[in-house]
């Protein structure tokens, strides 16, 4: 982001000052980094963008929260929380996602169709990982 040093800041883009921002964030070292939506509202180079440094966050070590109402954005994490009114109601790792679907739908997610698709070649004996879905 070193381009952007001399621009103002009302100047960039929502994308570009989201990257600042964790720029700015990573250069405290903190111990955990919390991102709440930090998607939202950006297009989707940006979107991928932020997908991009989250991966490569996680790979320097860093423990990231990341708040999302996305579906497809918990792809990136290892672990899924779901909250409800404030409370913890499931909790499961991202890779064991087809076997809470229920739970999900029940809950008003809407399950992604490449999802519902690993499903069900996964209940006629077909086995596709998340990791070549993703």
């Amino acid at each position: 982001m070193e381009e952007y040093i001399d621009e103002e800041a009302y100047e960039l883009s929502l994308g570009q000052k989201q990257r600042i921002t964790i720029a700015g964030v990573i250069s405290i070292s903190p111990k955990y980094i919390i991102m709440d939506e930090p998607t939202a509202m950006l297009d989707p180079e940006g979107k991928e963008d932020i997908r991009k440094i989250v991966k490569e966050l996680k790979k320097q070590g860093f423990t990231i929260i990341y708040i999302t109402n996305i579906i497809d954005e918990i792809f990136i994490s290892d672990r899924v929380i779901m909250l409800e009114k404030g409370s913890i109601i499931k909790e499961f790792k991202t890779k064991d996602i087809l076997e809470n679907i229920e739970f999900l739908k029940e809950h008003g997610i809407t399950i992604p169709k490449a999802i519902e698709i690993m499903r069900n070649l996964k209940a006629k004996g077909i086995e596709v990982s998340l990791e070549e879905l993703i």
